[in-house]
Protein backbone atom coordinates (compact mmCIF):
# COMPACT_ATOMS: atom_id res chain seq x y z
CA UNK A 1 0.00 0.00 0.00
CA UNK A 2 1.12 3.55 -0.75
CA UNK A 3 0.96 5.41 2.54
CA UNK A 4 -0.33 8.97 2.14
CA UNK A 5 -0.34 12.02 4.40
CA UNK A 6 -2.96 14.68 3.60
CA UNK A 7 -1.90 18.25 4.41
CA UNK A 8 -4.44 21.09 4.31
CA UNK A 9 -5.14 23.98 6.66
CA UNK A 10 -8.89 23.28 6.56
CA UNK A 11 -9.77 20.07 8.48
CA UNK A 12 -13.00 19.63 6.51
CA UNK A 13 -11.17 19.86 3.18
CA UNK A 14 -8.45 17.52 4.43
CA UNK A 15 -11.12 14.97 5.36
CA UNK A 16 -12.66 15.17 1.88
CA UNK A 17 -9.28 14.68 0.20
CA UNK A 18 -8.46 11.81 2.56
CA UNK A 19 -11.74 10.16 1.58
CA UNK A 20 -10.83 10.60 -2.09
CA UNK A 21 -7.44 8.93 -1.55
CA UNK A 22 -9.00 6.04 0.39
CA UNK A 23 -11.24 5.25 -2.57
CA UNK A 24 -8.27 4.60 -4.87
CA UNK A 25 -6.93 1.05 -4.91
CA UNK A 26 -3.45 0.69 -3.47
CA UNK A 27 -3.53 3.81 -1.26
CA UNK A 28 -4.05 4.24 2.46
CA UNK A 29 -4.17 7.48 4.46
CA UNK A 30 -1.85 7.42 7.48
CA UNK A 31 -2.78 10.84 8.79
CA UNK A 32 -3.90 14.41 8.23
CA UNK A 33 -1.99 17.57 9.12
CA UNK A 34 -3.30 21.12 9.22
CA UNK A 35 -0.05 23.08 9.41
CA UNK A 36 3.53 22.81 8.18
CA UNK A 37 4.77 21.98 11.67
CA UNK A 38 2.25 19.16 12.05
CA UNK A 39 3.12 17.87 8.57
CA UNK A 40 6.86 17.88 9.28
CA UNK A 41 6.40 15.95 12.53
CA UNK A 42 4.00 13.52 10.83
CA UNK A 43 6.52 12.82 8.07
CA UNK A 44 9.19 12.02 10.67
CA UNK A 45 6.81 9.77 12.62
CA UNK A 46 4.91 7.97 9.86
CA UNK A 47 7.40 8.20 6.96
CA UNK A 48 4.65 8.32 4.31
CA UNK A 49 5.33 7.50 0.68
CA UNK A 50 3.27 10.42 -0.60
CA UNK A 51 2.05 13.85 0.48
CA UNK A 52 -1.13 15.51 -0.75
CA UNK A 53 0.16 18.99 -0.04
CA UNK A 54 -1.71 22.29 0.04
CA UNK A 55 0.47 25.37 -0.51
CA UNK A 56 -1.29 27.87 1.75
CA UNK A 57 -0.56 26.66 5.28
CA UNK A 58 -0.91 28.94 8.32
CA UNK A 59 2.71 28.78 9.47
CA UNK A 60 4.75 28.14 6.31
CA UNK A 61 4.27 27.98 2.55
CA UNK A 62 3.90 24.43 1.30
CA UNK A 63 6.84 24.75 -1.08
CA UNK A 64 9.11 25.87 1.75
CA UNK A 65 8.00 22.82 3.74
CA UNK A 66 8.67 20.57 0.74
CA UNK A 67 12.17 22.05 0.44
CA UNK A 68 12.89 21.31 4.12
CA UNK A 69 11.66 17.75 3.74
CA UNK A 70 14.03 17.27 0.80
CA UNK A 71 16.94 18.04 3.14
CA UNK A 72 16.16 15.16 5.49
CA UNK A 73 18.39 12.12 5.51
CA UNK A 74 16.97 8.94 4.05
CA UNK A 75 14.05 8.54 1.63
CA UNK A 76 11.83 11.55 1.03
CA UNK A 77 8.07 11.42 0.44
CA UNK A 78 6.85 12.25 -3.03
CA UNK A 79 4.32 15.07 -3.27
CA UNK A 80 1.21 15.94 -5.23
CA UNK A 81 0.45 19.63 -4.86
CA UNK A 82 -3.23 20.43 -4.22
CA UNK A 83 -3.83 24.17 -4.46
CA UNK A 84 -5.97 27.04 -5.71
CA UNK A 85 -2.80 28.82 -6.88
CA UNK A 86 -2.46 29.18 -10.65
CA UNK A 87 0.59 31.45 -10.73
CA UNK A 88 3.62 30.35 -12.71
CA UNK A 89 6.06 30.86 -9.82
CA UNK A 90 4.22 28.34 -7.66
CA UNK A 91 4.16 25.85 -10.52
CA UNK A 92 7.86 26.37 -11.21
CA UNK A 93 8.69 26.01 -7.52
CA UNK A 94 6.74 22.78 -7.30
CA UNK A 95 8.60 21.37 -10.30
CA UNK A 96 11.98 22.42 -8.87
CA UNK A 97 11.19 20.64 -5.61
CA UNK A 98 10.22 17.42 -7.35
CA UNK A 99 6.43 17.42 -7.06
CA UNK A 100 5.03 14.64 -9.23
CA UNK A 101 1.73 16.46 -9.94
CA UNK A 102 0.13 19.87 -9.52
CA UNK A 103 -3.67 19.74 -9.17
CA UNK A 104 -5.66 22.98 -9.22
CA UNK A 105 -8.68 23.37 -6.96
CA UNK A 106 -11.51 22.82 -7.47
CA UNK A 107 -11.26 19.36 -8.98
CA UNK A 108 -13.37 16.22 -9.09
CA UNK A 109 -12.50 12.83 -7.70
CA UNK A 110 -11.83 11.26 -11.11
CA UNK A 111 -9.06 13.78 -11.85
CA UNK A 112 -7.22 13.05 -8.61
CA UNK A 113 -7.83 9.31 -8.99
CA UNK A 114 -6.27 9.38 -12.46
CA UNK A 115 -3.12 11.00 -11.13
CA UNK A 116 -2.89 8.66 -8.17
CA UNK A 117 -3.29 5.65 -10.46
CA UNK A 118 -0.53 6.94 -12.74
CA UNK A 119 1.74 7.52 -9.75
CA UNK A 120 0.99 4.00 -8.45
CA UNK A 121 1.86 2.48 -11.82
CA UNK A 122 5.15 4.39 -11.92
CA UNK A 123 6.10 3.17 -8.43
CA UNK A 124 5.28 -0.41 -9.41
CA UNK A 125 7.32 -0.07 -12.61
CA UNK A 126 10.37 1.22 -10.75
CA UNK A 127 10.27 -1.35 -7.95
CA UNK A 128 13.30 -3.62 -8.18
CA UNK A 129 14.55 -1.94 -11.35
CA UNK A 130 18.28 -1.18 -11.55
CA UNK A 131 18.72 -0.16 -15.16
CA UNK A 132 16.21 0.84 -17.79
CA UNK A 133 15.95 1.71 -21.46
CA UNK A 134 15.03 5.06 -22.99
CA UNK A 135 11.69 3.59 -24.06
CA UNK A 136 10.91 2.57 -20.49
CA UNK A 137 11.96 6.01 -19.21
CA UNK A 138 9.66 7.67 -21.74
CA UNK A 139 6.81 5.44 -20.60
CA UNK A 140 7.32 6.47 -16.97
CA UNK A 141 7.08 10.14 -17.87
CA UNK A 142 4.02 9.52 -20.02
CA UNK A 143 2.30 7.99 -17.00
CA UNK A 144 3.05 11.06 -14.88
CA UNK A 145 2.15 13.67 -17.47
CA UNK A 146 -1.59 13.17 -17.62
CA UNK A 147 -4.26 15.55 -18.85
CA UNK A 148 -4.60 18.91 -17.12
CA UNK A 149 -7.73 19.39 -14.98
CA UNK A 150 -10.29 21.92 -16.15
CA UNK A 151 -9.38 25.39 -14.90
CA UNK A 152 -11.83 27.88 -13.41
CA UNK A 153 -12.96 30.61 -15.83
CA UNK A 154 -11.03 33.87 -15.81
CA UNK A 155 -12.31 36.29 -13.21
CA UNK A 156 -13.62 33.55 -10.94
CA UNK A 157 -12.82 33.78 -7.26
CA UNK A 158 -11.10 30.41 -6.85
CA UNK A 159 -11.36 30.18 -3.03
CA UNK A 160 -15.10 30.89 -3.19
CA UNK A 161 -15.58 28.39 -6.02
CA UNK A 162 -13.60 25.81 -4.06
CA UNK A 163 -15.70 26.34 -0.92
CA UNK A 164 -18.88 25.93 -2.96
CA UNK A 165 -17.64 22.71 -4.59
CA UNK A 166 -16.55 21.31 -1.23
CA UNK A 167 -19.93 22.22 0.30
CA UNK A 168 -21.68 20.19 -2.41
CA UNK A 169 -19.24 17.29 -1.93
CA UNK A 170 -19.83 17.29 1.83
CA UNK A 171 -23.64 17.50 1.63
CA UNK A 172 -25.58 14.36 2.55
CA UNK A 173 -28.23 15.13 -0.09
CA UNK A 174 -27.99 17.09 -3.32
CA UNK A 175 -28.24 20.74 -2.23
CA UNK A 176 -29.94 23.68 -3.94
CA UNK A 177 -28.38 27.09 -4.57
CA UNK A 178 -30.25 28.34 -1.50
CA UNK A 179 -28.68 25.58 0.61
CA UNK A 180 -25.19 26.47 -0.64
CA UNK A 181 -25.84 30.18 -0.12
CA UNK A 182 -26.64 29.48 3.53
CA UNK A 183 -23.83 26.97 4.15
CA UNK A 184 -21.04 28.95 2.47
CA UNK A 185 -22.22 32.44 3.42
CA UNK A 186 -22.59 33.95 -0.05
CA UNK A 187 -25.59 35.49 -1.80
CA UNK A 188 -27.93 33.20 -3.69
CA UNK A 189 -27.05 34.76 -7.12
CA UNK A 190 -23.35 34.21 -6.34
CA UNK A 191 -24.01 30.60 -5.39
CA UNK A 192 -26.06 30.07 -8.56
CA UNK A 193 -23.32 31.59 -10.75
CA UNK A 194 -20.54 29.44 -9.33
CA UNK A 195 -22.68 26.30 -9.33
CA UNK A 196 -23.40 26.85 -13.03
CA UNK A 197 -19.68 27.31 -13.71
CA UNK A 198 -18.84 24.10 -11.82
CA UNK A 199 -21.41 22.24 -13.90
CA UNK A 200 -19.85 23.67 -17.09
CA UNK A 201 -16.40 22.54 -15.89
CA UNK A 202 -17.70 18.99 -15.42
CA UNK A 203 -17.21 19.03 -11.65
CA UNK A 204 -20.91 18.94 -10.72
CA UNK A 205 -24.07 17.42 -12.15
CA UNK A 206 -27.34 19.35 -12.27
CA UNK A 207 -30.45 17.47 -11.20
CA UNK A 208 -34.01 18.69 -11.78
CA UNK A 209 -36.36 17.63 -9.00
CA UNK A 210 -40.03 17.94 -9.90
CA UNK A 211 -42.64 18.53 -7.21
CA UNK A 212 -46.41 18.40 -7.31
CA UNK A 213 -46.64 21.75 -9.05
CA UNK A 214 -44.52 24.70 -10.15
CA UNK A 215 -41.02 24.94 -11.53
CA UNK A 216 -38.54 22.09 -10.87
CA UNK A 217 -35.99 22.49 -8.10
CA UNK A 218 -32.35 22.70 -9.28
CA UNK A 219 -30.12 20.48 -7.18
CA UNK A 220 -26.41 19.79 -7.52
CA UNK A 221 -24.42 16.61 -7.06
CA UNK A 222 -20.65 16.10 -7.08
CA UNK A 223 -19.50 14.10 -10.08
CA UNK A 224 -17.35 11.34 -8.61
CA UNK A 225 -16.56 9.40 -11.76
Amino acid sequence: MITTLVVDDDPRVAAIHAEFVSKVEGFTVVGMAYSAAEAYDAVLAAQPDLLLLDLYLPDEHGLALLGRLRELDGPHPDAIIITASRDVESLRGAMQRGAVHYVVKPFRFAQLAERLAGYRTVRESLTGMRETSQAEIDKVYELLHLSTPALPPRGANVPTMTRILEAVQAAEQSPTAADISRDVGVSRPTAQRYLAQLVAMGLLDLELQYGAAGRPSHRYRARSR
